[in-house]
């Protein structure tokens, strides 16, 4: 049994002010509760599906006055590909139920139960491997099922002092995060997402807590279940003792933009598996992100890990995201990878439009070009066109 001590690593975060507004980042319950991406004021061609159900968006809305609010949203994403090998598409669903109960003042309960499946023989999550690229293309669309990715305690002190989270967490919903790492609303390659260099376990549980440190400057820690299963969640961290820690400093331009302003730089160790499974491994992540004019969204990320279980050893993306008007988005993205054991390096572009149709209404067409894809040496590039959809309601 290893043994790790978890009080003096809380000590240490909670001994100075932390986040008023919790550590969820832009793929959370919590921002996937606001439309808009917590933009103000936006427009939107249409009030569908509000339109056809007004009765029962009031209702929610009733709810969420008295503190419980929710969302049950469906996603679809579609890819095909020019590779000479594999399916040549992939196509997959997720079902999702999330919100927050928010049980006294200062602590809230969060909760999300999905389904991920695949419509047919591939999902999308592994279709840059069936088509010969060492690349995640579709980020969250697997065939996983019935998942809890939710379900933890927050306690914020009540001057926002700090911010603590204990339960069934998933850290990529806040470890070296930036306005556009969401796969639901923005980048759908994990290139561009959490950084791929990360060996980030699935939602299991975990604590997390948070830190102001000044005005501008932030510290987050989180130590987490690395044999997580979603798909059955247990308690078998305590005996295992096989953890995924990590620890982030990072600046703001202030803390109601910690997400849109932030440059941060995040270290991470993941414990070996007893059953061989899984390599120890450990890294560091770099990314900074600022949302200028409150339009243009120009980001710079880099990574290294040591241990051969993250997808890449080295990876750096650049690009820019641009919010449009009716909160419509279009980002480019460009990576650079290695993976350790593998010859060569791995280029990938993505460029995605998300059409904003009403705040509860998107469609996502997307295209993905990967140069000198790692696991195919009979061709020189891959290229993927995605159509993604998202209705809440």
């Amino acid at each position: 049994m290893k043994r790790i001590l978890i009080l003096p690593f809380l000590a240490v975060l909670l001994s100075g002010p932390a986040f008023a507004q919790g550590l969820g980042g832009p793929s959370s319950v919590q921002a996937d509760l606001q439309p808009g991406d917590g933009l103000t004021d936006p427009q939107f061609r249409s009030d569908f599906p509000v339109n056809i159900a007004p009765g029962y968006f009031r209702w929610k809305e009733s709810l969420a006055q008295k503190g419980f609010s929710f969302n049950f949203d469906y996603l679809a994403l579609g890819q095909t590909s020019n590779s000479d090998q594999g399916e040549g598409e992939a196509s997959g669903g997720i079902f999702r139920f999330y919100g927050t109960w928010k049980a006294t003042e200062f602590g809230s309960l969060t909760f999300k139960l999905e389904d991920r499946h695949a419509y047919g023989d591939i999902a999308p999550q592994n279709f840059g491997f069936d088509g010969g690229a060492l690349s995640i293309t579709g980020t969250a669309f697997n065939d996983s099922g019935t998942l809890l990715t939710n379900f933890f305690w927050t306690q914020r002190a009540d001057d926002g002092a700090w911010t603590f989270q204990i339960g069934q967490i998933d850290t990529t919903d806040f470890v070296d995060v930036y306005g556009l790492v969401s796969p639901y609303t923005a980048f759908q390659n994990l290139a561009f997402n959490t950084n791929p260099t990360i060996n980030a376990p699935n939602a299991g549980l975990g604590i997390a807590a948070g830190a102001k440190l000044g005005s501008n400057f932030y510290a987050t820690g989180a130590i987490a279940d690395a044999n997580a299963d979603p798909s059955s969640p247990d308690f078998d961290v305590f005996s295992e003792g096989e953890l995924f820690k990590s620890v982030e400093i990072g600046y703001t331009s202030g803390f109601d933009r910690v997400y849109f302003d932030n440059i941060h730089l995040t270290l991470w160790h993941a414990d070996d598996a007893d059953d061989g499974s899984r390599r120890e491994d450990y890294g560091a992540a770099f990314s900074a992100a600022w949302f200028l004019e409150n339009k243009w969204m120009p980001f710079f990320r880099a990574g290294t890990s040591k241990g051969r279980a993250a997808l890449y050893d080295k990876s750096v993306s650049a690009g820019l995201g641009y919010y449009a008007r009716n909160t419509d988005l279009a980002g480019v993205g460009l990576n650079w990878a290695e993976a350790d054991g593998i010859s060569g390096d791995q280029k990938t572009i993505e460029a995605f439009y998300r059409f904003s149709i009403s705040p509860n209404l998107q469609i996502t067409p997307s295209v993905q070009y990967i140069k000198d894809p790692l696991l195919s040496s009979g061709q020189s590039s891959v290229t993927l066109f995605g159509l993604r959809a998202r209705i809440v309601f």
